[in-house]
């Protein structure tokens, strides 16, 4: 069976690790935080690096960090994956979702004005499966009627946006170094920021919001995300040839692209873009079937793991999770083309460890299941 998504870990992981480990500073202290936190930092040209213990912790610190009112809006994709929208119901803030555009696949800026009310405070644009978002729409929006930018980059790390990188946007930007990540530390996570008292902030409600001194006297709620000085010393490893891993992503999807091209002539399915000024890293390589083959991407996904190719279904859009119909601020909307996302949209193998051969025959598969 060929895995979806293998990281890549080499000799230097090992290396650090264990000097991680016989510096006998194994926890939340030590070295590799600081180093992890100015690599990443440095990399995206960032001022300031809080690194913490998963991906959700980093989007629910930064949106408490901002010390929003309770109510608040906060406008995301529909499409997308569920921490973004518990970042805000965690803090008694409302989500407010937005449909995708057919293209991207990301938040359609088009329609982001529309969602605005006078309780908006935040936009929280993500960048799907490695493309960025439409960043200078979003920040000129966000100009216009006074409202902050919280950017989700987990799943774009190394793309960029007209020569910046993703994650250096924004008031504050999340990351994730989850395993199927473009680096990874088993768990864990980072907000980046250039604003030196929000950075502060992060840094104190990260861990339990003690005040050096007056340790065990707290003035307000903080939470336990710290990250592990042993997770930092795998992280820098990974930071350290983060260039390898985007440009052997790149090459992942290239020859996707090419060996599928012939069923996207034909309408079969749908392929990822690159659009103009922008490069992806295709951190997952999805595609979604033609409407015309009359088949969910459900049932595609069983054949192709009868033909020995794991594959995973798309998000499922958050203005449809059961969860939170409990909530007073959810209602009943179509936003068809996260839905379509949904119905006909997974992804196919793309981890780090996948040889040119196993590429092939995964796109051996998809024929053999479309026709």
């Amino acid at each position: 069976m060929i895995p979806v998504n293998e990281p890549l870990i080499l000799e230097k992981e090992l290396l650090y690790v264990t000097d991680a480990v016989k510096s006998g500073w194994v926890s939340s202290d030590g070295a590799y935080i600081d180093r992890f936190e100015t690599a990443v930092a440095g990399y995206l040209g960032r001022k300031y690096a809080v690194a913490v213990n998963n991906g959700t912790s980093a989007l629910i610190l930064a949106v408490r960090a901002l010390n929003l009112p309770p109510g608040s809006e906060v406008i995301m994709p529909s499409f997308t994956i569920i921490s973004c929208a518990l970042a805000c119901i965690y803090n008694d803030l409302v989500p407010v979702f937005v449909d995708s555009d057919p293209q991207t696949w990301n938040l359609d800026v088009s329609k982001i004005e529309s969602r605005i009310t006078a309780r908006t405070k935040v936009i929280m644009p993500v960048h799907i499966y490695g493309h960025p978002a439409g960043m200078d729409e979003i920040e000129r929006i966000a100009k216009k009627h006074k409202l902050l930018v919280v950017e989700d980059f987990a799943e774009a790390i190394g793309s960029e946006y007209k020569g910046r990188k993703c994650g250096s946007f924004g008031d504050v930007s999340c990351a994730s170094f989850y395993a199927n990540k473009v680096i990874t530390t088993g768990e864990g996570g980072m907000c980046l920021t250039d604003d030196r008292e929000l950075a502060g902030r992060l840094k104190k409600l990260k861990n339990l919001a003690f005040i050096p001194e007056t340790r065990f006297i707290h003035y307000e709620l903080g939470f336990n995300f710290r990250m592990t000085n042993v997770q930092a010393a795998m992280g820098l490893a990974q930071v350290e040839r983060v260039e390898q891993h985007v440009q052997k992503k790149r090459h992942i999807g290239a020859m996707y692209g090419k060996l599928l091209q012939p069923l996207a002539e034909r309408g079969l399915v749908t392929l990822p873009v690159e659009s103009a000024g922008t490069t992806n890293t295709y951190w997952m390589y999805g595609v979604v079937l033609g409407e015309k083959l009359n088949i969910t991407a459900a049932q595609i996904m069983e054949k192709l793991k009868g033909l020995g190719v794991q594959t995973r279904p798309f998000f499922y859009p958050l203005h449809l999770q059961p969860a939170f119909e409990k909530y007073p601020w959810f209602r009943k909307e179509s936003l068809p083309v996260s839905e379509k996302l949904y119905k006909y949209g997974f992804y196919l193998p793309s981890g780090l460890t996948l040889e040119d051969s196993q590429i092939e025959e995964v796109a051996g598969a998809v024929e053999k299941a479309l026709l």
